[in-house]
């Protein structure tokens, strides 16, 4: 692989986080190209710099254009996949076909794993493109506040270090700092699971528990997800990093997670296809909680706020209920 700077990439997706990936990396890489599906938002956005279903207020820079042949990302040093995890392997089996370079380098920034797999979205690029240099970057990251500038910071993780290092070159600005790992299980599991989290602090908050409640949740959240993370893989330090704890608390208690939105109206008593359907967007967490409670029987693994929206999500539990139990189990060390 060279190691010449990166001077340019491809965005596949042009939601949400793909038009934040676009905003942000605008000044250092020229030029951008953004990848969609719809004819119509790609004109919108060659015309008018502007998405108008996604960050409508958000410009785009000159540099930046969009296309939905997916042909023309071929060419750029470095790929971005900011497609919902559901379209990862699709994008990268469409790649290979397509005849990608070997060393074109593909970065994830989806936060979920695999439905009936239980893989890993670097994993599933990895299956189906061996050969090229892969990375994930993750955090507490909304694009909401990454588009606008807000100050943030991201976890770069990667087996190959010298491509972490190359990476994080063109991910750090005064605004947004990254960090390297090569802790990829730690990174992706951590970004996965405070999914499913944010759905049951957003329970929590629609049912009216309290802070006191939601913040309890919330800890013993953290210890769920590392130990669940560290049976699958991941090393124990990186779920108390940006991809653990820090997008934890991120997606639990902000206005702009999605998740936790869903959860919310969960709590004041909408069915899931409801709640779902008037979010308009994807909320990683429902797909996340069916894949990520199967990986947890798998690895016998504890995991008792996992069940319980495992229970309200698909197994037809009240909201209520499952909360309630929640707080019933027998008594036990805090530690252990």
């Amino acid at each position: 692989m060279s190691e010449a700077p990166i001077s340019s990439a491809a965005i596949l997706g042009s939601g949400s986080f793909g038009m934040a990936m676009a905003k942000l990396l605008a000044p250092k890489l020229d030029p951008i190209l953004l990848v969609g599906r719809d004819d119509a938002t790609i004109t919108a956005i060659n015309d008018t710099r502007r998405n108008p279903h996604y960050l409508n207020g958000v410009e785009l820079s000159a540099n930046v254009r969009a296309t939905t042949r997916l042909e023309e990302a071929l060419h750029f040093p470095l790929l971005i996949f900011a497609v919902p995890s559901s379209a990862t392997r699709e994008m990268a089996r469409r790649l290979a076909d397509a005849g990608l370079p070997r060393e074109t380098i593909l970065l994830s920034c989806a936060k979920g794993i695999e439905k009936n797999t239980g893989d890993r979205l670097s994993e599933v690029i990895r299956e189906v493109l061996p050969d090229n240099p892969i990375a994930v970057l993750s955090g507490p990251n909304h694009a909401e506040e990454i588009a606008t500038d807000m100050a943030t910071c991201a976890v770069i993780g990667s087996d190959d270090h010298s491509l972490a290092v190359r990476l994080q070159e063109i991910f750090t600005f005064p605004h947004f700092r990254s960090y390297t790992s090569d802790d990829l299980a730690g990174i992706e599991y951590g970004g996965a699971v405070k999914n499913i989290y944010a759905i049951a602090a957003g329970i929590a908050h629609g049912l009216g528990l309290g802070d006191n409640a939601v913040a309890a949740l919330v800890t013993r959240a953290l210890a769920e997800m590392t130990r669940l993370g560290v049976a699958l893989g991941g090393r124990m330090e990186t779920f108390s990093g940006l991809s653990g704890v820090g997008d934890l608390i991120v997606t639990c208690f902000s206005q702009h997670s999605r998740n936790h939105r869903v959860g919310f109206a969960l709590g004041k008593g909408q069915t899931l296809e409801e709640a779902v359907s008037s979010l308009g967007m994807v909320a990683e967490g429902v797909p996340n909680t069916l894949s990520i409670y199967e990986a947890a029987r798998s690895a016998d693994v504890r995991t008792p706020i996992i069940d319980a929206m495992y229970g309200i999500l698909y197994a037809g539990k009240s909201a209520p209920l499952a909360m309630q139990e929640l707080l019933t189990r027998d008594p036990r060390p805090e530690h252990s």
